[in-house]
């Protein structure tokens, strides 16, 4: 579906209420020892129950989220920081520092479990929350949140009807006009690797060919910085994943938001597989010392209440069904998703990366 983006109004004070909601039950009031990136927690002596949480996420509304989860437990959330290739290696070296793993992009969580770091969990709870194609088959990891990766357009210089699917973005048309990250990027890896299940290696790599052609620029940069190659017209597209489009028009920076508010998107593969579909997700340490909190955890992430606020404050997608969406998620519209399970696109992940190397894409 084609769509232009319509910059919402801020709603500070409803998010402060929904802040306030999750964090207005019964319980000792602890802080949340929230740690900067590598950092850890400080032990607080008079909590006798604890959650260790190594996490590749960063955002402030995860801390709200935490501290909530402590004030309604009496289970205070230790928590680490760091890139997922860190943390990764650090539970697999320490093996029981910590409970649970909370990262961003199949593949990384794809990588976990083949690190063996990670134990599966049965709740029925958990299984009733999260569709089977954004889970894990042997119940090692679960989605927390869901980001298309879509297509942001110059609404000045690109007529939308001309794109319809990812496919589209090799028309010669386009050479020297479309902005995008490295092959590093795992988002990209992913999409990539999404291409080759909906059709197969050889066709994707002829497609990423003549992508490569069509870049403005070597790829560099994080999405927000790809808008705003489209903004100040040295871009037509960027290939973006829709929550940082989100940042951007609800930046304190009013020159990001003008960026935003210059795109329209372009939710591809509408008539055929659909708009490609990444998460955040979780999972419980192969080693964790405190398993039934970690467990307890993970099914207060997937609550109504959490989820909503994940959208409010972060523009991200509910994993859950049916759980109301921020009034700027609703302004993009209603799409179709690819449905083809997250776990095979972890598992081509490397597949991925011999069309990158292939195809010169940096």
């Amino acid at each position: 579906m084609l769509l232009n983006i319509i910059a919402p109004m801020k709603t500070i004070y409803g998010l402060f209420c929904m802040l306030v909601f999750l964090g207005s039950c019964a319980g000792t009031d602890k802080d949340s020892n929230s740690s900067k990136s590598g950092e850890d927690h400080t032990s607080n002596p008079e909590t006798t129950e604890s959650v260790t949480v190594y996490s590749h996420r960063h955002y402030d509304i995860d801390k709200e989220i935490f501290s909530a989860f402590e004030k309604e437990t009496g289970i205070q959330v230790l928590v680490k920081e760091d890139k997922a290739s860190k943390l990764i290696e650090l539970i697999s070296q320490k093996k029981d520092a910590a409970d649970i793993l909370i990262t961003v992009d199949v593949a990384r969580l794809n990588q976990a479990k083949n690190k063996n770091i990670l134990q599966p969990i049965q709740s029925d709870y958990i299984n009733s929350r999260v569709p089977s194609n954004f889970m894990d088959s042997d119940y090692m990891w679960f989605g927390l949140t869901k980001r298309y990766r879509v297509l942001a357009y110059s609404k000045e210089r690109v007529n939308p009807v001309d794109i319809k699917n990812y496919t589209d973005l090799a028309q010669p048309k386009w050479k020297g006009k479309i902005a995008v990250r490295s092959s590093g990027n795992t988002y990209n890896q992913s999409l990539m690797a999404s291409v080759i299940a909906n059709s197969d290696q050889t066709k994707a790599e002829t497609w990423a060919k003549s992508l490569v052609a069509n870049f403005s620029r070597s790829p560099k940069g994080n999405d927000r910085d790809q808008v705003k190659e489209v903004a100040a017209d040295r871009a037509d597209i960027a290939i973006i994943n829709t929550y940082y489009l989100g940042k951007l028009l609800n930046s304190e920076n009013e020159q990001e938001v003008e960026a935003g508010k210059s795109v329209g998107l372009i939710f591809p593969n509408q008539e055929n597989s659909g708009a490609h579909v990444n998460i955040s997700g979780i999972g419980v340490c192969k080693y964790a010392p405190n398993k039934d909190n970690a467990i307890q955890l993970i099914e207060y992430l997937l609550s109504d209440k959490v989820q909503e606020l994940y959208s409010a404050a972060n523009y991200e997608y509910p994993i859950v069904k049916d759980i109301p969406i921020c009034d700027l998620l609703q302004s993009w519209g209603s799409f179709r998703e690819d449905t083809i399970a997250l776990e095979e696109i972890g598992q081509l992940n490397t597949a991925a990366l011999e069309v990158f190397a292939r195809a010169g894409w940096e």
